[in-house]
C-alpha cells in the first residue's frame, strides 16, 4: 500500500457509505495471514478462510463479552475456527460459536457476517443499507488460463469518495488534461441497466517503460461499472495486440479515507503485432509479467496525479457542465440508487 500523510480533507455532502459489493482482500493474502483485520465501510472487521476454502468476513466482536477479534488483539485460527481470545470460544466460517472450554455454546452466539463474493482472487464483502441482504451479485468474468499473468495490486490511501472516484469511467476529457493521453473519444453511449453500467472509450499514451524503452499503446477499453466499489475494464491494445484487464476498486475506510486498488492481469504475448522497444531480448515467458507491471504502474501514477484533486475537492451537486463533459449526469443520475435519501444531483448548462 502506498500510505501519504492526511494534510487535506474531502468536502463532500455525499453519505459515506454507498450500498455494494466492496473489496476486502486478496484470496491469496488472507490465506498467507490466517487472519486478518480491517477498518471497512466504518467497521472493524475480520477475515480469515477454513480448512475447506470458505472464506469469513465477520464484525471484530465476539457476540459473548464483546472482545476484539483481530490478530493484535490475540485472535487465531486453529484448525480453520477463529478463536476468541478471550475466553477461547471458536467459530466456523458460518459464523456460528461450536465449541467453548466451558460446555456447549449457546445457538445465539454466532458472529455478525457480511456476505462474501470471490472474483478473480479477490474478496468483497457486501454493505447494505439498513443491513440488508444483497440486492445484486457482481457479474462473472471471462476465465483465464495459464497464459495470463498473476494478479499485480496497488493500492493508495486518501480522502475521498468512491462515486466521485467512479465518476471517472464517465469523464474520459480528465485523460487528456490531466494524464496527457491522446486521442481520446468515446466509442459508445454510456449503457445503464440497473446497477450496472458500461462505458467505451479508447486513447493512446507513449510512456517509458523498465527505464530503458519507450512504449506506445493505442487501447480500446470497456469499463464495467457494478455499483461505486467495483469497476471491471477490458483493455485491448490495438498496435501490438495486448488483451489486459483492470479492477478499479474504491473502498471507504472509515467516513473519510477511502482505498483505492488496482489490479491488473494480461494474456501472454505469442505473437506481437510489432515488435516491443527493449524487450525483444527476453524470453517470451517474461514480457507480458514486466508489461502487467508496466500497466499496474502506469495506472497507479495516474490515480497519484487524481488523488491531489479528489482529495481537495467539493462535491458540487449542480455542477456547470457543459457539452464535453459527455455523460457526467446520466452517470450521477445512475449513482442515486446506492443511497437510502438520494442525493440531488441536478446540472446547468451554459
Amino acid at each position: 500500500m502506498i500510505a501519504r500523510p492526511q494534510q487535506y480533507t474531502n468536502v463532500s455532502s455525499l453519505p459515506p457509505f454507498p450500498e455494494g459489493w466492496y473489496f476486502v482482500a486478496t484470496l491469496e493474502a488472507v490465506q498467507k495471514a490466517g487472519l486478518i483485520q480491517r477498518t471497512w465501510m466504518g467497521d472493524e472487521i475480520v477475515i480469515w478462510s477454513d480448512a475447506a476454502g470458505q472464506i469469513c468476513i465477520a464484525r471484530s466482536i465476539c457476540p459473548h463479552l464483546g472482545s476484539d477479534l483481530g490478530p493484535e488483539a490475540g485472535g487465531k485460527i486453529v484448525g480453520g475456527r477463529l478463536v476468541c481470545p478471550f475466553h477461547g470460544f471458536e467459530f466456523e466460517a458460518s459464523g456460528q460459536c461450536v465449541a467453548t472450554p466451558f460446555g456447549a455454546p449457546a445457538r445465539s452466539a454466532k458472529l455478525d457476517l457480511f456476505e462474501v463474493r470471490e472474483v478473480e482472487g479477490l474478496i468483497f464483502g457486501w454493505w447494505g443499507l439498513g443491513g440488508r441482504p444483497s440486492q445484486w451479485q457482481l457479474p462473472d468474468v471471462p476465465g483465464t488460463g495459464d497464459d495470463w499473468t498473476d494478479l499485480q495490486i496497488r493500492t493508495i490511501r486518501f480522502a475521498g469518495h468512491p462515486q466521485e472516484t467512479s465518476e471517472n469511467s464517465v469523464d474520459i476529457a480528465h485523460l487528456s488534461f490531466i494524464h496527457g493521453y491522446h486521442n481520446v473519444a468515446n466509442e459508445a453511449p454510456v449503457l445503464i441497466d440497473g446497477p450496472r453500467l458500461e462505458s467505451r472509450f479508447g486513447f493512446s499514451t507513449t510512456r517509458k517503460i523498465a527505464k530503458f524503452a519507450k512504449l506506445t499503446l493505442h487501447v480500446s477499453a470497456t469499463a464495467h461499472v457494478v455499483g461505486l466499489g467495483y469497476s471491471f475494464v477490458e483493455f485491448q491494445e490495438r498496435s501490438i495486440g495486448i488483451d489486459a484487464r483492470l479492477w478499479v476498486l474504491a473502498t471507504p475506510v472509515d467516513g473519510t479515507l477511502i482505498d483505492l486498488s488496482i489490479v491488473s492481469r494480461m494474456r501472454a504475448l505469442h505473437a506481437p503485432k510489432r515488435p516491443i522497444a527493449g524487450l525483444s531480448f527476453l524470453p517470451r515467458r517474461m514480457r507480458a509479467p514486466i508489461i502487467n507491471k508496466f500497466i499496474a504502474d502506469l495506472q497507479i501514477r495516474d490515480v497519484q496525479q487524481d488523488e491531489i484533486i479528489w482529495s481537495r475537492k467539493h462535491y458540487v451537486p449542480r455542477p456547470r457542465l457543459v457539452h464535453t463533459d459527455g455523460e457526467i449526469l446520466k452517470y450521477r443520475a445512475y449513482c442515486t440508487q446506492f443511497y437510502a435519501d438520494e442525493p440531488r444531483c441536478e446540472s446547468s448548462r451554459p
